[in-house]
């Protein structure tokens, strides 16, 4: 919903819908494919040509070299080094907690069930440039494929017109000891990774955010490899009452306003006193705000404060929306927060505001957003892992399992399927007995499966 107006709008809780079309995007989609299939054509030098004509650089050599790296690191300001330090920390042992372990399980009678849990091979992340450059976005998704044992990370990023890459996001790829950074951005960055080049090979996934090209080109390749999501402009939702500080909630509104002119920030308050004192201080800390510009229209496009009846319409419509981040600015946080169904990550009380949680506590800052917290998670250790069922059958169970197997079998007309069981087993009385009973059920099931079809 796009407004004239630059300041938030009151109306009541029902008429807002935060989901923004993905599918409107025809043009883009359009030249998405384009890059897609150019890069997968001709590789390198299709990446080269866009890279020119969208970052202004016409470098022969993507890959950052490492002493690059090391420099980055080395003259960073000591502060911003202490606190990249001290957040890969928290975000280290945040990620270590999501560990998982193969498993087997023996029975009593000698089959043992279990699973595989195994890393990727080979992980890239997009890490966006543009309006702003974003190291932590290196930590929060290499710090999880690390946890999970992926043993290569590629980076990919866009370079300014000189070449160069923003010496924060070199800085935190040298902290984590990623050296396979490449200077390359947009779908022809997505493209590299997923279909290879002469210099970047073909990665197993691709995650991180980026603009909706980056979008969209991810969407293209998904299948081809895998994805994390198709992440959207950044949202936030504050669920507050009157005992919130209408300066914390303003604040923290503007905090995603100020990332892209498509974010959304919306205050969700039964408290119409409430309502009009963040009005009010959203204009008054605008005033000042560096990104302003941006902000103003990110609250034109998708702010606004929804007033709702009662609290029980406050919180089914936090959950209707489903935001990428959930404050909840209230005087007992906890007792709502099981209340919460759909939500990328829920901050709880006024001394946890959104960018600690950008940047700092430990979770993941990736999250689900568009609504996709409906049936999407946030970034984690799981995304690096995959799992390998493991089946050891004991001639026991076989023997007297044989005869459910093979009637489930031949109940779906798969006869190759019940003999790559009885082909195993020894000719005994027990065996002859169990087959004809499965091949008499098999038939009943198939005939009522036909009945089935001919009543419909």
């Amino acid at each position: 919903m796009t407004r004239k107006t630059s300041h938030l709008r009151i109306m009541p809780a029902a008429s807002y819908d935060l989901r923004r079309d993905v599918d409107a995007h025809e043009a883009e989609r359009a030249a998405v494919r384009a890059i897609l299939a150019a890069v997968r054509a001709e590789g390198d030098a299709a990446v080269r040509r866009y890279t020119a004509q969208f970052d202004g650089w016409d470098g022969d050599d993507p890959r950052v070299p490492p002493e690059m790296l090391e420099r980055a690191w080395r003259e960073a300001d000591p502060a911003f080094r202490a606190a990249l330090e001290a957040a890969a920390a928290n975000i280290r042992a945040f990620h270590e907690r999501q560990r998982r372990a193969s498993w087997f399980e023996p029975t009593a009678t000698g089959t043992v069930l279990g699973q595989l849990v195994r890393p990727l091979d080979r992980v890239g992340v997009y890490v966006p440039g543009g309006r702003a450059a974003y190291p932590s976005t290196v930590l929060m998704n290499v710090i999880p494929a690390q946890v999970a044992g992926v043993r290569e990370i590629a980076v990919v990023t866009p370079p300014g017109p000189d070449g160069d890459v923003h010496p924060g996001i070199l800085a935190a790829c040298h902290l984590l000891g990623v050296s396979e950074v490449y200077r390359v951005g947009g779908a022809q960055a997505v493209a590299a990774l997923a279909y290879g080049t002469e210099t970047i090979r073909p990665v197993d996934k691709i995650v991180g955010p980026g603009n909706v090209y980056v979008a969209l080109a991810k969407r293209e390749v998904f299948g081809r490899v895998g994805i994390d999501a198709v992440a959207g402009p950044s949202e936030i939702v504050v669920l507050a009452d009157a005992s919130a500080d209408p300066r914390h909630v303003a604040a923290d509104l503007l905090s995603q306003a100020e990332h892209d002119p498509l974010g959304a920030a919306v205050l969700v308050t039964t408290d119409r006193a409430l309502a009009e004192a963040v009005q009010a201080e959203v204009k008054r800390q605008l005033v000042d705000l560096p990104r302003a510009a941006i902000a103003r229209e990110a609250l034109a496009r998708n702010g606004a404060i929804l007033l709702a009846g009662s609290l029980d319409e406050a919180v089914e419509t936090v959950n209707r929306l489903a935001p990428e981040h959930l404050e909840l600015l209230v005087a007992d946080p906890w007792a709502l927060l099981g209340r919460i169904r759909h939500a990328g990550a829920v901050f709880l009380g006024p001394h946890s505001p959104e960018p600690v949680g950008d940047y700092f506590a430990g979770p993941n800052h990736v999250l689900p957003t568009n609504g996709t917290a409906r049936f999407f998670s946030g970034l984690s250790v799981h995304d690096f892992l995959k799992t390998t069922n493991v089946i050891a059958y004991s001639r026991a169970d076989l023997l007297a399992h044989a005869a459910h197997v093979v009637t489930l079998a031949r109940a779906e007309g798969l006869e190759a399927h019940a003999r790559a069981v009885l082909v195993r087993l020894e000719e005994t009385e027990g065996l002859r007995d169990a087959d004809a009973a499965a091949t008499a059920a098999g038939a009943n099931e198939r005939e009522a499966c036909r009945k089935g079809e001919r009543d419909a």
